[in-house]
């Protein structure tokens, strides 16, 4: 685990050199790839095991609630994207394809980790979510059941109104730090001059 870190502190300090758009996104898959070899060594549960991310279709029961999640994250932030008056389908990183509202694409990278993962490893390891029952097999993939989707979405509801402490010292759910961070980059939209700061976990 310490050489992953280790390894996306690297990557990282190199996607912050990176002087084209290929080369970011070859340090970014890169990353991805170092961490997604930890985060099945974090699972506890003996009934699911992860080797890798597969999608379209997801393999297997990990890799279900994982694209389910990013599925129900990034559709609340294109709602809140359109809220604010922003064009989804202009972004910086994921380009506008067939409809694709890029611009959610781009912001959800910050919010995976923290909202997402975290919350798949809980109702993994507290075996909230069941391997055998909460799951089905169709069109070579594995996805969540009427249970399975009821269960994760309780959970995901409950953790986002969390609250969290912000750098001025306030707490504000975790609904919230969504709308803000839209808000902040919409302001760099309108004057680039306010950088902006993706949201980190400390």
């Amino acid at each position: 685990m310490e050489k992953t870190l280790q390894n996306l502190d690297y990557l990282a300090a190199q996607a912050g050199e990176a002087d084209n758009w290929e080369r970011l996104l070859g340090f970014e898959g890169a990353g991805a790839a170092q961490y997604f070899s930890a985060f099945g060594k974090c699972i506890t549960n003996p009934n699911f095991v992860f080797t890798g991310r597969s999608r379209r279709p997801p393999g297997n029961p990990v890799n279900a609630m994982l694209s389910f999640g990013y599925q129900v994250l990034w559709n609340h932030l294109l709602a809140l994207i359109e809220l604010q008056g922003l064009d989804p389908y202009y972004a910086c990183l994921h380009q506008a394809h067939d409809g694709h509202a890029a611009l959610a694409s781009d912001l959800i990278e910050e919010f995976r980790a923290p909202i997402v993962d975290s919350l798949v490893l809980w109702l993994i390891n507290r075996k909230i979510i069941d391997a055998q029952q909460d799951f089905e097999y169709h069109n070579g993939g594995c996805y969540l059941n009427d249970s399975g989707r009821r269960k994760y979405l309780k959970a995901f509801v409950q953790r986002m109104a969390e609250e969290i402490q912000t750098d001025a010292g306030e707490k504000q759910p975790k609904w919230d730090l969504l709308n803000q961070q839209i808000k902040a980059f919409k302001q760099f939209v309108y004057n680039p001059s306010h950088h902006y700061q993706p949201y980190r976990i400390d």
